[in-house]
């Protein structure tokens, strides 16, 4: 595949043998051509586990400090005070089995996180065909099966991501901005990564972070020195 050339151009900025200290990688993600749109910054963390074993899943949430520079709209599932709680509290959309031929039929896609009282999971069930595939399936690991729909939309609307584990045992994430600035994504890089250190299975055993690497959305790869 040809690479443009604001790729070309940001790929000699980059030094291929050489494994980067992160605010060092962060400071040339700044001086990177940029495009007519605001990158987001990626994260990409190898870890020593097997993701078919049960007791090896990686997964969970974090709020980063600034945000991660995306405005999410946010689906509640819900029903009577619960679903006046949710309109309260900011939610995009509230509903409840009538939202289900509008997803079906109508492929009715206007939101990025779908957060459901525990009592509507049978209902939301009845999409998982729809919502799997798209990662749209309230999870109560991930804090989107709850009785506090509040909690959980001011978290996801302040900048709530989360890591979970792939087939090839990589976690992917993007963590902000490239025009937060380094500062800021340093703290939102350490905040993830710290959550992710945490969530080490008890049944992993040797290196459990392979390998780090950055890069923005549509720039070259720089890998991150873990000491």
């Amino acid at each position: 595949m040809k690479k443009g050339k604001r790729y070309q151009e940001a790929e000699k900025l980059v030094d291929r043998t050489k494994v980067y200290g992160v605010k060092e990688a962060l400071d040339l993600v700044q001086k990177m051509p940029k495009p007519k749109f605001d990158e987001t910054v990626e994260l990409h963390v190898k870890l020593g586990v097997d993701s078919k074993q049960a007791d090896q899943q990686v997964r969970g949430t974090t709020v980063l400090p600034n945000g991660t520079g995306k405005t999410l709209r946010v689906l509640v599932f819900a029903k009577g005070p619960k679903a006046e709680e949710a309109q309260k509290a900011g939610a995009d959309f509230v509903g409840a089995e009538e939202l289900i031929p509008k997803i079906e039929k109508e492929n009715w896609f206007d939101y990025d996180v779908i957060v459901a009282t525990p009592d509507m999971m049978g209902v939301v069930g009845r999409l998982g065909k729809v919502l799997g595939p798209k990662g749209l399936m309230p999870n109560p690991k991930s804090g989107t099966v709850t009785m506090d729909v509040t909690k959980a939309i001011n978290d996801i609307k302040s900048g709530k991501v989360e890591y979970r584990l792939d087939k090839t045992n990589i976690i992917h994430l993007g963590f902000g901005k490239v025009s937060f600035g380094t500062d800021k994504l340093l703290e939102n890089y350490e905040t993830v990564m710290n959550a992710i250190i945490k969530a080490k299975p008890a049944a992993a055993k040797g290196q459990y972070i392979k390998s780090v690497a950055i890069s923005t959305t549509m720039g070259p790869s720089m890998y991150i020195d873990q000491k």
